[in-house]
């Protein structure tokens, strides 16, 4: 392991047992990483805070633990990144808004920034959202425009935005994102990476989101194992989180390579209302008949349940307007347009209308409970479209209204809160990543990296065009 781009995407697997032989130590590579950090990030604005003293001091603390042969934890002298949703001690969590005041005590970690610095991963900064996390577009009034590794001039999608983008472009195996509909999904979709958004619950939050039971905490990696290895840190207990499942000591690679022979796969190719790109559509077949070529028995299916998108947008009006509730009134100018759209909606929103809302997504997970009594795992595609130019926030401007208009297969399965994964599947003709979507039944989380793992040893590694 010489040349800088080997390191930059080794896997956090790898760096282990290279720190582990002593061929490589982890201040090396943070030196490595964050001198990639420095030439890319004028081109994709991945980051909203560098911690380079801070990166450096963990690193040199890991070192001479390997040195000692007595690592700290599961990640020692892992990067990682934070996306900047989530409160990491002794640096602002702007959210990506104008709106939140720098001048505040920032001394507390959230309890997944926690479990990583206590596991010993080194954290490079923060990365980029859309404010407050309102979209899965990759800009914010805050930073300006995260740009797509794969072409500058789209979209990596979000609000994992700078998450994404600085996956794929290889500054750091490991990468802490969210989704409350769609945003470590898309965005990973987009970027050609592999995002889970775990069960709900599995990683504990705080404090917790507007969105309510819509959003989730999950890894983001270009590898399933190594997002594995990052989950079984990430869903340690933290008491801070009353939704949090109960603590399981569980290592999320166990049985990772099981394979999927004999599992019944159910493949919806647009769950009966979505409209998908035609190349998207191809690259998604072929790699559902990969699952049979694993010797999975792969049934396709058509409309599973009714479009939930009236009852997302309720939701999620709702959540935007409480969000913004916090803030004066005399400061929604300097907010996104579309999130004071979103928000003014979600106040002239009933308690009746949002009850009927919450009662459309108790139905929709008592029909996919049902559903997975058949089957252990649906596949989707995981985006209709290839990721966006940037600065464009709709698709189909005469047919769609809002974001969640182009993401049709994302948020059904915040609704329900199940386990769901984006893995890369292919390339369009322009070279833009394609995504497989994974769904698996509720708390099924260890087989959905099962099965992604599977299909990831069909495919080749696949990088952006970057140096």
């Amino acid at each position: 392991m010489s040349a800088d781009r080997d390191i930059a995407y080794a896997s956090a697997v790898l760096l282990l047992d290279l720190y582990r032989s002593r061929a490589l130590s982890p201040v090396e590579v943070t030196l490595r990483l964050l001198d990639r950090l420095d030439t890319l990030q004028p081109r994709i604005n991945a980051f909203c805070i560098v911690d380079r003293d801070g990166a450096l001091a963990a690193a040199r603390e890991s070192e001479r633990r390997w040195q000692r042969g007595e690592a700290a934890g599961r990640l020692d002298g892992v990067p990682v990144t934070i996306k900047d949703l989530m409160l990491m001690r002794g640096f602002p969590t702007l959210r990506g808004s104008r709106l939140v005041d720098p001048d505040q005590d920032w001394s507390e970690d959230a309890p997944a920034v926690a479990r990583l610095r206590e596991a010993g991963a080194v954290i490079l900064g923060k990365t980029t959202t859309p404010e407050f996390g309102w979209k899965a577009l990759g800009d914010s009034p805050l930073t300006g425009i995260t740009r797509n590794p794969w072409d500058l001039t789209r979209t990596p999608g979000g609000s994992s935005a700078g998450a994404a983008a600085a996956c794929a472009a290889g500054i750091g195996p490991l990468h802490l994102g969210s989704d409350g509909a769609g945003s470590i999904r898309v965005p990973s979709a987009f970027t050609g990476i592999f995002g889970l958004k775990p069960s709900f619950g599995r990683v504990p939050a705080y404090p917790l989101s507007a969105m309510g039971l819509l959003a989730h905490l999950g890894p983001m990696a270009r590898t399933v194992t190594d997002a594995a290895l990052m989950l079984t840190v990430l869903s340690q207990p933290d008491h801070r989180d009353s939704f949090a499942l109960p603590p399981e000591n569980t290592d999320w690679r166990d049985g990772i390579e099981g394979g999927v022979r004999g599992w019944r796969i159910a493949y919806s190719p647009t769950l009966g209302y979505a409209k998908v790109d035609p190349e998207i559509d191809d690259a998604v077949t072929k790699a559902v008949r990969q699952f049979e070529t694993l010797g999975a028995v792969v049934e396709e299916v058509g409309t599973i349940f009714p479009s939930p998108r009236e009852a997302l947008f309720t939701l999620w009006a709702a959540g935007a307007a409480k969000l913004l509730d916090a803030y004066p009134q005399e400061k929604y100018m300097l907010v996104d347009s579309g999130l004071g759209a979103t928000a003014a909606e979600g106040r002239r929103i009933s308690a009746v209308d949002y009850l009927g809302a919450d009662l459309v997504r108790t139905a929709l997970s008592q029909s996919m409970a049902a559903f997975h009594q058949k089957h252990e795992l649906l596949l989707t595609p995981m985006m209709p479209i290839p990721a966006l130019p940037v600065g464009q926030d709709l698709n189909d401007p005469a047919t769609e209204r809002h974001w969640i208009d182009w993401s049709p297969f994302s948020y059904p399965f915040n609704m329900t809160r199940q386990p769901a994964a984006s893995i890369p599947c292919g390339l369009t003709r322009a070279g833009l990543p394609i995504g497989l979507q994974i769904v698996g039944p509720l708390y099924a989380d260890a087989r959905v990296l099962r099965a992604a793992r599977a299909f990831e040893t069909t495919q080749p590694e696949r990088r952006p065009p970057l140096p």
